[in-house]
């Protein structure tokens, strides 16, 4: 195996997929430490309603590229395991 094998790209591309999902996966969570599942308002605190309808609206701008990172992490992952697998088959069956 060469130094730049494709196996190694791929992995390589795997590894940052997967580290920017998880940074999307952190800033997630940090985004809805002040989410509350139930709000009780009264007309002094309307500016309770406004954070978390601004919550809400961060949160679902974020969700298409946590989505989308999380399977192409899964995607790649997937491969990479098939050409593992698939190469392991390969030097097995030529001993």
């Amino acid at each position: 195996m060469s130094a730049t094998s494709p196996l190694m790209i791929l992995a390589a591309v795997w590894g940052i997929v997967t580290v920017v999902f998880i940074g999307l996966l952190i800033f997630r969570s940090f985004i809805t430490m002040k989410e509350e599942d139930t709000v009780f308002l009264s007309d002094g605190e309307s500016k309770m309603e406004i954070e978390q309808r601004e919550i809400q609206n961060r949160l679902k701008r974020l969700s298409p590229y946590t989505r989308a990172f999380g399977y192409s992490s899964l995607g790649l992952a997937l491969i990479l395991a098939g050409t593992l697998v698939y190469r392991s088959v390969i030097e097995f069956m030529r001993t």
